[in-house]
């Protein structure tokens, strides 16, 4: 097995990791934006400690950082926090498979996105897999009980969903454009230095914004650090391993082998918080992935 598989096996694995210790924080622990922040307050440090670390290794000096640079960053960076709180907010809502699922949206948005604001062509075959995903939503949004496929598709969970879809697509194509904004040949130096910029960010804006509306969060998220530190541990490791993968491989192969991502949360669902996962939810997980699969081989 060629080893870009393995990373991105392992990223998936990871970013499930990941998000069903969130899903834990947000039940029982932190508020929506508490468990939301655990993932930058403990990636944080150990971003800039890395990147700190690799740019003394390879003997490079930190790069100057732009205008434009700080632009994409911190619009990559409250898009993400916004797609985490997202994704936090729809588990208490739906169950962790549909939850992961709705998030694997984004690569269908963000193909969208590209052609109503950039002017990007796609195939007859990816709209064709376009057509599926929205089959899958369809499906998955009449989980939630609602009746009618506009209140369906209106609802809070649907919206929720779709909405972290976008942002995390979004942040996906500012977070890359930060980076080849940096004047730097090494890949490494880019990514880490970008990825130590938008982390520090996004806890530095999450502690003032906790601060002022939810006090006690904070200190909350401290005292939670027996699970709040593998939150950023696993982010950490899964962004590391995507990174990697992207390196040594296509991004569309990558995006295709990443969708085991939507196995590990099916079993997470229900050997490890003992979900039901209805036949309906089945079906719309299965025509979101055929969607998702079929659209990435094809760009």
């Amino acid at each position: 097995m060629e080893f870009w598989i393995v990373a991105s096996v392992a990223a998936a694995l990871f970013q499930t990791a990941r998000f069903m210790l969130q899903k834990v924080l947000s039940m029982d622990v932190l508020s929506t934006a508490g468990s939301t922040f655990a993932r930058f307050a403990y990636s944080a440090p150990a971003a800039v400690l890395l990147t700190g670390v690799y740019l003394l290794y390879s003997g490079t000096s930190f790069p100057r950082l732009t205008a434009s640079f700080w632009t994409f960053a911190l619009l990559g960076a409250i898009s993400q926090i916004l797609a985490t709180a997202c994704v936090v907010a729809l588990f208490r809502q739906r169950n962790f498979a549909v939850g992961i699922t709705f998030k694997k949206t984004e690569v269908i948005q963000a193909a969208i996105v590209g052609v109503t604001l950039f002017g990007d062509t796609i195939s007859l075959v990816g709209w064709g897999a376009i057509l599926i995903g929205l089959l899958g939503v369809l499906l998955l949004s009449r989980g939630a009980g609602s009746h009618g496929i506009w209140a369906s598709l209106t609802s809070r969970a649907t919206v929720l969903g779709l909405t972290s879809g976008f942002l995390f697509a979004l942040s996906g194509t500012t977070y890359r454009a930060a980076s080849l904004d940096i004047a730097s040949d090494d890949a490494l130096v880019r990514a880490s230095v970008t990825l130590a910029c938008v982390t520090l960010s996004q806890f530095l804006a999450m502690s003032l914004w906790l601060r002022w509306k939810e006090p006690g969060q904070v200190t909350a998220v401290w005292r939670a650090r027996s699970v709040a530190v593998w939150v950023g541990l696993t982010s950490m490791a899964g962004s590391f391993g995507w990174f990697l993968a992207f390196t040594l491989q296509t991004a569309a192969y990558v995006k295709a082998v990443g969708q085991i991502e939507l196995v590990f949360s099916m079993l997470a669902s229900v050997l490890f918080f003992k979900e039901t996962i209805t036949l309906r939810e089945f079906a719309g997980i299965g025509f979101l992935a055929l969607s998702i699969l079929t659209f990435v081989w094809v760009i």
